[in-house]
C-alpha cells in the first residue's frame, strides 16, 4: 500500500526540474498523485476503511492547494502538470 523508496526516487527523477529537486510543486503533486492512486485501488477492496479514507481526503486537499497555488503563480506550468497527470479541472 505504501510507496517504496525506489518508486519515490523514480517519481522524483521523472518530475524534477533539476538534480535533487524534491520541493518543487511538480514533484510534490506527482508524489501525492501516486499515493492517491494507490489508495484508490485499496478502497476498491476495502470499502469500509474509513480511517484511511480520511488520509486520502487530506492528500487530495493538499494536492488541490498545491495546484491552486501553481495556477495563481504560473498558469502554463499548471496546465502542463494537469495534462501530465491526467487530472480533471
Amino acid at each position: 500500500m505504501s510507496m517504496t523508496a525506489e518508486q519515490k526516487r523514480a517519481i522524483v527523477k521523472e518530475f524534477a526540474a533539476k538534480a535533487d529537486d524534491t520541493g518543487s510543486p511538480e514533484v510534490q503533486i506527482a508524489l501525492l498523485t501516486a499515493r492517491i492512486n494507490s489508495l484508490t485501488d485499496h478502497f476498491k477492496l476495502h470499502t469500509k476503511d474509513n480511517h484511511s479514507r480520511r488520509g486520502l481526503l487530506k492528500m487530495v486537499s493538499q494536492r488541490r492547494s498545491l495546484l491552486d497555488h501553481m495556477k495563481k503563480i504560473d498558469l502554463p506550468r499548471y496546465q502542463k502538470v494537469i495534462a501530465r497527470h491526467d487530472l480533471r479541472r
